[in-house]
């Protein structure tokens, strides 16, 4: 790809991200949304992030993981046991780190 096509390959996807997230502010009033609708988009985002997260924990150059001695599975087991304990966020993820990293750099999981 060349210099120029970058960048109208760039300027192209500003032009619509800018309008499909603008896309309900160019409207004088409120578009009517169903009340079923409004209920499934509060889970998006809970699905977004599953879809993201899932398949990094439980995969492995698109493969599933074979052993039980990787680190993401016990990152992930101390996370959502401090998400369950306090529902923090922060604390989530600063506890995952807390039990990846050891176990990644000390044992080389």
């Amino acid at each position: 790809m060349g210099t120029w096509e970058a960048v109208i390959a760039v300027l192209g996807l500003t032009v619509i991200t800018i309008f499909t997230r603008g896309f309900f502010f160019l409207t004088e009033r409120e578009v009517p949304i169903p009340g079923w609708l409004r209920q499934g988009l509060r889970y998006a985002p809970l699905a977004a992030m599953a879809a993201v997260v899932v398949p990094e924990v439980v995969m492995l150059q698109g493969q599933l993981i074979g052993t039980w001695q990787d680190a993401r599975l016990f990152a992930v087991a101390a996370g959502a046991a401090w998400f369950w304990w306090r529902r923090g966020i922060l604390g989530t993820i600063l506890v995952g780190m807390a039990v990846l990293l050891p176990l990644r750099l000390g044992l080389g999981w």
